[in-house]
This record gives structure tokens, C-alpha cells and sequence, in this order.
């Protein structure tokens, strides 16, 4: 199966005021896709909107929580309405609590699930029934946390870990049906987002993210090449391969690396937002956050992943090149 080229398509993405959400939006208006945004932050939306249009784009925002069935049917309604459908849909919005499981609310721990499960579900649900009918793309954003669990960022594992479960029944129900709609689940590492700044925290310190970070570029690139070439799976980030695989081999090893999980996701300062943006929106407009530590530039796992055949010639070269530096030059004048 293989889609629309970009600047063919429309494509909607929820959670696009900021992060890895905003990135795929300017980077799809870049391509000359017709994008439909969605998120909370009504003003940031329309800034976004006014930018893409400003250089030649076509965009449409559309405010909406997507914890809210009848929000999310109106984004895809807007759409149709707009541009007369959608090709591919990603669902991006989503949140997180740091600490404790014991001490968090359970209004929080509803609201973290309520946001990224269930606004999952509802975007995957609205925009098949659309899909199926003309063919696109469904594309849900996950995380390394679908696989791995993360001590002080409990539920939102938890919350992942279940995207990935309907994620992956949804894709079985759909190959069933033969109905041709690809179903891609993207698995970020740690992200340069302001995901940590607009987290709930309970934690007496900053929170942060685990090393290494990768820009929130390079997930929006396997997005929208999952767009027009799908994948079952890409993973965003070698570390979060390398990480998910140990896991696998030694899962009790995993867990006895909880104190070095803890710490790297507690920074030395105080507190600057505790409520986050996990209840009610705040100023948004910016992909990255401001990590303690240098962000990757990219990830070669990652674009090697996407582009398997390039990758491959790439290693025979250097497994070329490696084999006649080896043979030396007196080798190389006996076969000459």
C-alpha cells in the first residue's frame, strides 16, 4: 500500500500548538499538504494557521479537547467541509503526570487517560469511518513508554501502553476488512518538546526527560513518511530501540535500573508550573522545550528504518570500502 504524495493530501493532526504536533504541521504546510489543526489553544492555532498561510500554505484550525467525542467529530467535519476529506489523520495530543503513583489524584489519572487513550481512540475512530470509504492513513503517536514502563511517569506508561494495545487490534480489525487505511504507531524516545514544562508534577523538582534527546524534526519526518509510506511500527531514537530490546532479553534487569530512571527525570530546580497544562491549556506556539543537556541532531537508526534499501547500500559501501583498506594496496595489484 502506498498513499498520496504530500502535497496531494490533507492532513489533520490534534495536538498541533506545540511539540511534536506543531512540528508535523509547519513540516506537512512545508510540503504543500492542506493541514487542519486541532488542539486546546484557540489563539496559538490561529497564530499557526496565520504563519503557514503567510508563506503560501493552506491551513484550518479547529479548537478542540480531544477527550471529547463530539470535539474530535467536529475537527473531521471541518475537514470535509474545508477541504472535502482528509488523507491522513495523526493523532498527537497528549500529556503527562510526573510522580508517584500513590500520590496522584485519581481526577488526574482520569484526565491523563481520558486525553491519551481515550483521545486516541476517539481520532482513530472518527477518521477510519472516513478513511475506509476513500483509503488514507491513520497515524497514532505512542512512545518507547508502550513498551517500557517509567517509575514517577506511571500512568502516562500505562496510557501508552494501552494506545498501543487498541493500535494494533484496530489494524487487525482493518486488514479484516480489507479496507485500505494504513495504521502506523510511532514510538518517540526522549523528545525536545515542552512536554516536561506542561506536565502535572507532583515531584519536588523540575521534571525532565531521560537521556538522549532527539528534536521533535525528526518525528514529524517519520510521521509524514509514514503518511505516504506506511509502516506497521517506527521508532523515533535508536536509545528507545536499544532500551525495548534489553527490556525484552532482561526484563528484571529493567527493573532494577528504577533509581537511574527516577533521577534523570528530576532536575535540581524547584517547581516552575506544577499544574501543567493537563486540566486546562497555557501558552503554547514553541516545538521545543529547554532540556538541561545538547538534543541529537538525528537519529540514523531512525532514518535508516525508513529508508531500508539507502541504509543497506550505505553498509555494503563502507563494508567495501573496509575490505579493500584491509586488503592494501599489494592485494588490490595482484587482482588488478
Amino acid at each position: 500500500m502506498k498513499h498520496k504524495p504530500l502535497r496531494e493530501q490533507v492532513i489533520v493532526i490534534t495536538g498541533a500548538s506545540s511539540g511534536i504536533g506543531l512540528a508535523t504541521a509547519r513540516m506537512a504546510a512545508g510540503y504543500g499538504a492542506r493541514v487542519v489543526l486541532a488542539a486546546r489553544s484557540g489563539d496559538t492555532l490561529a497564530r499557526v494557521q496565520q504563519e503557514i498561510e503567510g508563506v503560501g500554505g493552506k491551513a484550518v484550525h479547529v479548537v478542540a479537547d480531544v477527550g471529547n467525542r463530539a470535539d474530535v467529530q467536529a475537527v473531521a467535519d471541518r475537514a470535509v467541509a474545508t477541504f472535502g476529506g482528509f488523507d491522513t489523520w495523526v493523532n498527537v495530543a497528549g500529556g503527562s503526570i510526573y510522580g508517584k503513583l500513590r500520590e496522584i489524584s485519581d481526577a488526574d489519572h482520569e484526565r491523563l487517560i481520558q486525553t491519551n487513550f481515550w483521545g486516541t481512540v476517539y481520532g482513530s475512530l472518527v477518521a477510519t469511518e472516513h478513511l475506509r470509504q476513500q483509503g488514507g492513513a491513520l497515524i497514532n503517536v505512542g512512545s518507547i513508554a508502550s513498551d517500557l514502563a517509567f517509575p514517577y511517569q506511571g500512568m502516562y506508561a500505562a496510557s501508552k501502553h494501552a494506545v498501543k494495545g487498541f493500535t494494533d487490534a484496530l489494524r487487525m480489525e482493518l486488514l479484516y476488512e480489507k479496507a485500505p487505511v494504513s495504521v502506523t504507531l510511532i514510538k518517540p524516545a526522549s523528545i525536545d518538546t515542552p512536554l516536561p514544562q506542561r506536565a502535572r508534577n507532583y515531584m519536588d523538582r523540575e521534571p525532565s526527560l531521560p537521556p538522549p534527546i532527539y528534536p521533535p524534526e525528526e518525528v514529524a519526518n517519520a510521521i509524514l513518511h509514514a503518511a505516504v509510506h506506511p509502516q506497521r511500527d517506527i521508532f523515533v531514537g535508536g536509545a528507545g530501540k536499544a532500551f525495548t530490546a534489553g527490556k525484552e532479553f532482561a526484563p528484571g534487569a529493567y527493573d532494577y535500573l528504577a533509581p537511574a530512571i527516577i533521577a534523570l527525570q528530576k532536575r535540581k530546580s524547584a517547581p516552575r508550573n506544577p499544574d501543567g497544562a493537563l486540566h486546562a491549556p497555557v501558552p503554547a506556539g514553541e516545538t521545543r522545550g529547554d532540556p538541561p543537556i545538547p538534543v541529537m541532531r538525528t537519529s540514523a537508526y531512525t532514518r535508516a528504518t525508513l529508508h531500508p534499501l539507502a541504509a543497506a547500500a550505505g553498509l555494503l559501501g563502507v563494508g567495501a570500502a573496509t575490505a579493500l583498506a584491509v586488503m592494501g594496496p599489494t592485494s588490490r595489484k595482484r587482482r588488478s
